[in-house]
């Protein structure tokens, strides 16, 4: 039986990893990319979500496909013009996912297309579960996005019957981007602090945990809908910054990095770090998934052990 994976959004933090445990599990991997790249050791077929271009053949050769796509929230302030890149660039990839999908000739058996916790918003220390409503209509950026990223994935299971994951996904913690690195360069220079009151929840997950979890729903098909792609222990933003300074051997110095202050530097954006997030993993751990990093401790020192 053939296993191939059409994976979308493939160079980023995410996709990169979960392409080479793909390969490392079997399967054969292309990406779907605005510029393929020559260099690349995977096969490349060229899209364009803006414009609704896309290379006929691409869909037709996928078994699965992983959908990533989407511009970073965490690239430079939100101008209005940013956040509409930011929309624009999920909402244009699924509808071509959704084109190409209705064609026949394809034989794609499942997808999993991404989403966000922030789809729950800022829900202060409530636990939030799958059936928790999205934060939504609010003036929360975050929640606006993930919530019209869910629902523009939608119509692959309901019209065209295709088995549909959405995975709301936390802080992916790796030292190869997103938050970790970010948050470990004060620590390291002693001058680490929590961010905000500190008392914010942070629902985290260590990359290679988030990439198992992909490859657990491409394998089993009675994973359908939405689920929290969290590790089971979220920790206050002061417990983050606690832990990660005892497994960096560096002092926590500072008082608190005072919110009016973050929003000063970053804007709205500032909703990264400042919302409240304690997301509930029970949904997944009932699937039977079990994760090798379900405490935070283990996971920063996998990788800051060397240092």
């Amino acid at each position: 039986m053939s296993r191939k994976v059409l994976i979308t959004g493939g160079t980023g933090l995410i996709g990169t990893r979960l392409a080479e445990m793909l390969i490392d599990s079997g399967y054969e991997v292309a990406l779907l990319s605005r510029e393929p790249a020559k260099s690349s050791h995977f096969r490349s077929f060229r899209w364009d979500p803006s414009g609704g271009g896309i290379d006929p053949l691409a869909v037709p050769y996928a078994d699965y496909i992983v959908n990533l796509a989407g511009s970073s929230v965490s690239d430079g302030k939100w101008t209005d013009e940013r956040k509409k890149e930011i929309m624009t660039s999920r909402l244009g990839g699924l509808a071509l996912l959704r084109r190409e999908l209705a064609k026949p000739g394809h034989h794609v058996r499942a997808v999993i297309s991404a989403s966000a916790i922030g789809v729950y918003g800022d829900a202060g220390d409530a636990l939030v579960t799958e059936e928790t409503p999205p934060g939504v209509p609010t003036d929360d950026f975050l929640a606006d996005v993930a919530h019209q990223w869910e629902l523009a994935a939608e119509p692959i299971a309901t019209e065209l019957g295709i088995r549909l994951v959405i995975p709301r996904i936390g802080v992916v913690l790796s030292t190869e981007g997103g938050a970790l690195p970010q948050m470990a360069r004060p620590v390291k220079l002693g001058a680490g602090a929590a961010l905000g009151s500190g008392k914010q929840y942070m629902s985290w997950i260590h990359l290679d945990d988030i990439c198992r979890l992909f490859i657990a729903m491409l394998e089993d098909e009675h994973w359908r809908g939405t689920y929290n792609a969290v590790a089971p222990n979220p920790v206050t933003n002061a417990d983050f910054t606690k832990v990660l300074a005892e497994v960096l051997h560096r002092p926590l110095l500072l008082p608190k990095v005072p919110a009016f202050g973050l929003k000063l530097a970053l804007g709205e954006m500032s909703d990264i770090v400042l919302a409240s997030q304690r997301v509930s993993a029970a949904k997944v751990l009932a699937r039977g998934f079990r994760f090798e990093f379900p405490e935070l401790s283990g996971a920063l020192e996998s990788f800051y052990e060397k240092e």
